[in-house]
C-alpha cells in the first residue's frame, strides 16, 4: 500500500462509536479522514497482506533492541543522574542549606509539573526522537550552568528549567516502546531503561567520591560534578538526535520491508503506533476512566517516598554515623539491588503478562526496610540500618511497571498521551510533597518521612489489587461483547481475524475497540 489519499475507505468493521447501541450495528462501509487513523496505514493496509517468518521478525526485533532500548537507557541514565546531582552536591560543599535546600530540591518538580502537559502536546505534533534529543541537549547546558551561582534564587530557577526540559522523557519513551514492541515485550524494554535509576546511583556515587578528594577551594567539587554531567547529557542528546527513530513508519535504521514487519508485529495488540491529530474525545475518555485516576493515585503514593529518598538518602545514611566520603560510596550497593529488582520484575511482568502482582512484590521489601528505619536507632544498629536503606530502594521498580501498565492498557494516541501526562504530572507532585516530608527540623532521623513511606506504600498494595480486579472484569466484558458480535453477524474465525486486523490501526481507544485486551 503506497499511502493514503486524503480520505480512505475502510470497509467491514463494527461502528467506532462509544455507545453500546452503535456498537451493535451491522458492519457497514464508512469513510474516515486519513488524519484520524494511525500513521502506520501509510505502509500497511487495514488487512495484513505481508506474512513474515518468525526468524525475520526476531531479526527486526534484535535490530530495534540495539537502538531504541540502548538510546532510551542512555537518556534515562542521564536524566536520573542529572536531577539527583543535588543529592551528591548536598555533601560536597553545596552552598544552600536548610529549608532553602528543600526548595531547590522541589524546584525541579515544579518545572516538571508545569511543563508536563504542554510538552506532551508539543511532542504529539513533532517527530518524537528529534524533540527528545533537543530537550536532552538543552538540559545538559542548563546543568552545566549550575556550576556558576552561589545563592538560592539562581539555583531555584535553574532547577525549574531542568525539570521543564526533563518532563518529556518518560512520556516519549513509553510511546516509543508501545509503538515498536508487543505487549509481552514492553515491560522488559521499559525495565531496560528504567534500570538506569539504580545504575546511576552506583556511577554517581563513585564519580562524586572521586571528585570529593579535590582540594581546590577555588572550584568546589560539586561544581566539577555539574560540569561533567552536563557535558555527558549534551553528548547523549546529540546521539538521540542522530539515531532515535520517530516511529516505525520513519525508522531510518530499518529497510522498507523491515518497517512493514515492525508494524505488523504489533498489529494484534490493537495499540496502534502514532497519530498526530489531537482528539478531544480521547482526552474526555481518559478523564472519565476511573482506572486513569487509580493510576494517578498509585503514582502519587509511590512518588512521595521517591521525592524524599531521592534528595535525602545521602543525608540519612550519613546520620547512621558514617563520614561524607563513606556515605557517597556506601550508597552504591543500594543502586545495584534496585537495578537487579527492576530487571527481574520487568522480566516477570512480561513472562506472566501481569503488571500489578510484580508491583506488589517490589513494595514488600521496601515496607520491611522502612519499618527497620523507623524502629532501629544508630549507632547501635548501624549495619542493620545500612541494609534497610538498601532494600527500601527496591520499590523504585514499581514506577517502571506503572509505565508498562499504561503502555499495555491504553489505546488511542491522544488518550495514551493524556494518561502518560497525568501520570508524570502526578509523579512531579508526589516528589514535591515527598521533599517536604523530610523537614530540616526532623533531622537527623527524619522519622515523619520514614513513617510516611510505610503508610503510603501499604495503601498502594490495595490500589494494585483493585486495578487488577477491574482489568479482569473488563476483559470478561470484552469477551461477552465479541461473542455477541459473532452471533449477530455470523462471523467465522477468518472473519474474526479480519475484523481484528482492521481495528488495529484506526487509532481507536481501548474502550472503543472490542478486540483490545487489558493486561492485569
Amino acid at each position: 500500500m503506497e499511502g493514503l489519499s486524503h480520505q480512505e475507505k475502510f470497509e467491514g468493521h463494527p461502528s467506532l462509536a462509544g455507545s453500546s447501541e452503535e456498537k451493535d450495528q451491522q458492519i457497514e462501509t464508512a469513510t474516515f479522514d486519513s488524519k484520524d487513523v494511525d500513521e502506520a496505514l501509510e505502509l500497511v493496509g487495514t488487512l495484513r497482506t505481508d506474512k513474515f517468518s518468525e526468524e525475520f521478525n526476531l531479526r527486526v526485533r534484535r535490530k530495534l533492541d540495539w537502538v531504541i532500548p540502548t538510546l532510551s537507557a542512555a537518556v534515562y541514565f542521564t536524566q536520573f543522574l542529572d536531577k539527583n546531582t543535588l543529592n551528591y552536591a548536598s555533601i560536597m560543599g553545596f552552598p544552600i542549606h536548610g529549608q532553602e535546600y528543600n526548595l531547590v530540591a522541589l524546584a525541579f518538580y515544579v518545572g516538571f509539573f508545569v511543563w508536563e502537559f504542554p510538552t506532551v502536546y508539543i511532542s504529539q505534533k513533532l517527530p518524537l526522537g528529534k524533540y527528545l534529543g533537543a530537550n536532552v541537549v538543552c538540559w545538559g547546558v542548563v546543568l552545566m550552568c549550575h556550576a556558576i551561582p552561589t545563592s538560592f534564587a539562581p539555583f531555584f530557577v535553574l532547577r525549574v528549567l531542568l525539570g521543564m526540559l526533563e518532563s518529556c522523557v518518560a512520556p516519549i519513551l513509553i510511546l516509543l516502546i508501545s509503538m515498536f514492541y508487543k505487549k509481552d515485550e514492553q515491560a522488559r524494554r521499559i525495565s531496560w531503561f528504567y534500570v538506569m535509576n539504580g545504575l546511576t546511583q552506583i556511577f554517581g556515587a563513585f564519580v562524586a567520591y572521586g571528585i570529593s578528594f579535590d582540594s581546590d577551594t577555588r572550584f568546589a567539587p560539586y561544581r566539577i560534578l555539574y560540569v561533567i554531567l552536563g557535558v555527558l547529557a549534551v553528548l547523549v542528546g546529540v546521539c538521540v538526535l542522530l539515531w532515535m527513530p520517530d516511529s516505525p513508519v520513519h525508522a531510518k535504521m530499518l529497510t522498507h520491508e523491515e518497517r512493514i514487519a515492525a508494524i505488523e508485529r504489533v498489529r494484534d495488540d490493537q495499540g496502534g503506533t502514532e497519530n498526530r491529530r489531537f482528539k478531544k474525545a480521547q482526552v474526555y475518555e481518559a478523564l472519565s476512566d476511573v482506572r486513569t485516576w487509580l493510576i494517578v493515585l498509585s503514582t502519587f503514593l509511590t512518588s512521595i517516598p521517591q521525592g524524599g529518598l531521592g534528595n535525602f538518602s545521602n543525608i540519612i545514611v550519613e546520620s547512621f554515623g558514617y563520614t561524607a566520603k563513606q556515605t557517597l560510596i556506601l550508597n552504591a550497593p543500594g543502586g545495584l539491588l534496585a537495578s537487579l529488582s527492576t530487571l527481574v520484575l520487568g522480566w516477570l511482568a512480561d513472562r506472566k503478562q501481569a503488571r500489578m502482582i510484580p508491583i506488589v512484590l517490589s513494595i514488600i521489601p521496601t515496607l520491611v526496610g522502612a519499618a527497620m528505619l523507623v524502629g532501629l536507632k544508630p549507632p547501635a544498629h548501624k549495619g542493620a540500618l545500612l541494609f534497610a536503606s538498601y532494600i527500601v530502594g527496591v520499590y523504585g521498580s514499581a514506577l517502571s511497571l506503572l509505565y508498562a501498565y499504561n503502555s499495555s492498557n491504553t489505546s488511542g494516541h491522544t488518550k495514551k498521551a493524556t494518561v502518560n501526562a497525568l501520570t508524570l504530572a502526578t509523579f512531579a507532585v508526589g516528589n514535591i510533597v515527598g521533599t517536604e516530608t523530610f523537614q530540616p527540623k526532623d533531622s537527623p532521623n527524619f522519622l515523619p518521612g520514614k513513617i510516611s513511606i510505610l503508610v503510603l506504600l501499604s495503601a498502594e498494595l490495595f490500589i494494585c489489587f483493585l486495578l487488577r480486579w477491574m482489568n479482569i472484569r473488563l476483559n470478561r466484558k470484552k469477551q461477552a461483547e465479541i461473542k455477541e458480535l459473532v452471533e449477530r453477524n455470523g462471523w467465522t474465525e477468518e472473519d474474526m481475524q479480519r475484523e481484528r486486523e482492521k481495528h488495529a490501526f484506526l487509532d481507536l481507544t481501548d474502550r472503543q475497540n472490542p478486540f483490545f485486551v487489558y493486561t492485569t
